[in-house]
């Protein structure tokens, strides 16, 4: 069976069409849900030093609304009449990003690196919110909702990366390794 994104039908009021593109946008973003979960389970297995009970416990509930983030944007892509693809190779076949690149390290470093793929999420996801936006504003409201909450995740990581002067340790750092280096030096 071939999956394919443009559905035999879809809700009142969208063509074909529209549920097609929209369910190509939502495929992208169940994918970056699932990563990021995935990542932010990593984090919390191997976060160490100092600060790593605040850490570990400030991951999972980050965890938990991330993978109902994800489960809301498989469910939207079904009403739309689509299929969603969320099996691990589909998702790394598909991602446009690396893969989490730091492993058992100081709290800091993790938040570090964590923030520069917050960014990245985040920054794809203001696209998506964009594109579906266009067409459909259910949809809309549903990325715009997990935009809030993933712009909170941040802040909160941030929080950790913060200078007493109001800047980020991690300066203007592209990379996740380069972002948790300058996060502990």
């Amino acid at each position: 069976m071939t999956l394919q994104s443009t559905p035999k039908y879809t809700v009142p009021g969208l063509t074909v069409d529209q549920a097609g593109e929209l369910i190509e946008i939502l495929q992208m973003r169940l994918h970056a849900l699932n990563d990021l979960h995935l990542t932010l389970k990593h984090v919390h297995w191997n976060v160490v030093g100092p600060h790593f009970i605040a850490v570990h416990e400030m991951i999972d509930p980050q965890v938990d609304k991330v993978r109902a983030m994800a489960d809301d944007v498989a469910e939207r892509a079904a009403a739309l009449g689509g299929v969603s693809q969320g099996t691990p190779g589909a998702l790394v076949a598909a991602r446009t990003w690396q893969d989490y690149s730091v492993g058992r390290a100081d709290a800091i470093a993790h938040l570090g690196a964590l923030d520069v793929v917050y960014t990245g999420v985040i920054e794809d996801l203001r696209r998506a919110v964009a594109a579906a936006g266009a067409v459909d504003t259910a949809t809309e409201d549903l990325l715009i909702g997990q935009l809030r909450d993933l712009e909170q995740f941040q802040w909160f990581v941030r929080a950790h990366l913060e200078t007493a002067g109001g800047s980020l340790r991690t300066g203007s750092a592209d990379t996740e390794a380069e972002a948790a280096h300058k996060a502990v030096n």
